[in-house]
């Protein structure tokens, strides 16, 4: 039975907490993991639930889902956050799910909210629990667990990827939020326009809990009219998530950011400036136009001019310092140079061709001579390219891709002429 204080608590505790939804049916977005057949919704629904980890962006629903989970199963749960929690912390939920198991034959899920924090010695301490069955481990980060965390958790969970919620999942929540009168605003008098809850689902960026402490702050903020009602306005919705209204409709905002890409592309230096302005103008974020010019720099000009993308990686970075207007000066610099640059995509054709080949050859061997620790039966020993002068032909692939190109030059820019050693195999000894 809750306290008076715990129920006060949860009355004033932000909206985003309040809302979060208890029943997997209540779950908004991540349709592709938790849809009705899924097998995360069937494993939840039956209790069945594996070792698992929940990785995406902030606001997406991990640890929403994770409290589902909770709430669905019989068995008991605890909750930790890797911030704040040591090995001891750890070994003392493993000592009492232990005893748990022993007593009741149920094993405990176990939240570990910002799991990459754990370093190894903490990840350790959990692994005999999970392989022993007492302990069904549920990780949530905003980081690749495939990167940020230790070998050993991850090979023992399964992965589910969050990914950014769309504009729909976010204002279908925004007016559950407005309508609902036990956790959420739908006591108060709210007249949103529909402008303004466009604005928050776009300016949130996928991320839920960004939506809704704007939306709060809006009407907590807002006086109420001669009628008496809180009026949300588009601009006040800019206000509140701090994100300066387009002055263009959605479509137009996207066919002008394409339009500055195919003028990279195009090498017109003219008409991408063009574009960047006037997307400045109408209110986009100047860094994501500095995001989009170093990803071109990459995918349309590459080893042509590989300083194309430094000079936009030091844009970016002077934009953060600057701000506007002056930003925009180092911004515009990095522009002219990628539109003048040499043109290649072969760093983008070199990848597509790796990743086919990693998805078809993905489980060949290390040639042995590359292991860390080569087997005695191995026919020709690793050649150190130093001791050739800084070169020396050998075998780096899997056996059955060994002669598969990846990356051929163009003949552009600093491509031009340039000789793969790779297709060369000189007689060295």
């Amino acid at each position: 039975m809750e306290s008076l204080f715990e129920n006060q608590a949860k009355k004033n505790a932000p909206l985003y907490e309040r809302m979060r939804p208890s029943c997997i049916d209540d779950f908004i977005g991540q349709e592709h993991i938790v849809s009705k057949n899924s097998l995360l919704n069937r494993a939840i629904r039956s209790d069945m639930l594996g070792s698992c980890i929940f990785f995406g962006p902030p606001g997406t629903g991990k640890t929403t889902l994770a409290n589902i989970i909770a709430n669905t199963t019989k068995s008991r749960f605890v909750k930790l956050n890797a911030v704040s929690s040591g090995v001891s912390d750890a070994k003392k939920v493993m000592d009492e799910a232990k005893q748990h198991y022993l007593m009741y034959g149920k094993p405990t899920y176990l939240l570990l909210d910002e799991c990459h924090r754990w370093n190894k010695a903490q990840s350790d301490s959990v692994l005999s629990a999970i392989e022993e069955g007492y302990i069904i481990f549920i990780g949530s980060t905003t980081e690749n667990p495939f990167i940020a965390m230790t070998r050993a958790i991850v090979s023992r969970c399964r992965v589910f990827e969050f990914k950014p919620l769309s504009t729909k999942n976010l204002k279908d929540a925004l007016n559950r939020a407005i309508k609902d009168k036990q956790n959420g605003l739908g006591n108060l008098n709210i007249k949103i326009d529909e402008d303004a809850l466009n604005h928050l689902a776009w300016a949130s960026n996928g991320d839920l809990r960004c939506a809704l402490n704007a939306l709060e702050l809006a009407v907590k903020t807002t006086p109420l009219n001669k009628d008496n009602v809180i009026e949300i306005t588009k601009q006040v919705a800019s206000e509140s998530i701090q994100q300066k209204v387009l002055s263009t409709d959605e479509n137009m905002y996207y066919d002008m950011l394409s339009a500055f890409c195919k003028s990279i592309r195009g090498s017109d230096a003219d008409a991408a400036l063009y574009w960047s302005n006037r997307l400045i103008g109408a209110g986009c974020d100047p860094l994501l136009i500095a995001r989009r010019l170093m990803a071109h720099c990459s995918e349309d000009i590459g080893m042509a001019d590989s300083n194309a993308l430094l000079l936009a990686t030091s844009a970016l970075i002077a934009l953060k310092n600057m701000g506007l207007p002056e930003g925009n000066i180092p911004l515009s610099h990095a522009i002219i140079y990628a539109c003048e640059a040499p043109k290649s995509n072969s760093v983008v054709m070199a990848i597509e061709k790796a990743k086919y080949d990693v998805e078809h050859f993905g489980t060949d061997k290390v040639p042995n001579h590359l292991k860390n620790h080569p087997t005695l039966d191995h026919k020709e020993p690793y050649k150190y390219p130093h001791d050739f002068g800084g070169y020396v032909y050998q075998q780096y692939l899997p056996d059955s891709i060994k002669d598969h190109i990846y990356y051929t030059p163009s003949q552009n820019g600093r491509e031009k002429g340039l000789v793969r050693r790779k297709v060369f195999k000189p007689n060295q000894k």
